[in-house]
C-alpha cells in the first residue's frame, strides 16, 4: 500500500451558486440602532420588574410587554433618534 498524502485527501471545494436574485434591494432601517438600544434598556428594567410607567415613573408598574416597548420607543423619539411616527387611530 502506497502512502496518501494529505493533498490527495483534500474534498475540492464545489462552487455553488446562489438561489438569491440577481438584483440586491437594500432595505432601508425604520429604526436606529439607538432605538433598539432603549428598548432593549426598558426591557430589561421591565422583566427586572423595576419599570415603571408615567412622567417621572410616577405611575403604576409596567405589567406588559408592549407597554414597555411604547415606552422604550417614547424615550427614543424624545432624545430625536429614528423611529417611525405613532400610528394615530382615527374611528371613521
Amino acid at each position: 500500500m502506497a502512502k496518501e498524502t494529505k493533498a490527495s485527501k483534500r474534498k475540492t471545494k464545489t462552487s455553488k451558486k446562489s438561489t438569491k436574485p440577481s438584483k440586491q434591494t437594500t432595505k432601508k432601517r425604520l429604526y436606529s440602532k439607538g432605538a433598539g438600544k432603549e428598548v432593549g434598556k426598558e426591557m430589561r428594567r421591565y422583566k427586572k420588574g423595576t419599570a415603571k410607567s408615567g412622567p417621572s415613573g410616577k405611575g403604576g408598574k409596567v405589567k406588559s410587554r408592549k407597554q414597555a416597548i411604547a415606552i422604550g420607543l417614547s424615550k427614543a423619539r424624545s432624545k430625536g433618534q429614528k423611529v417611525p411616527k405613532k400610528k394615530s387611530s382615527q374611528s371613521e
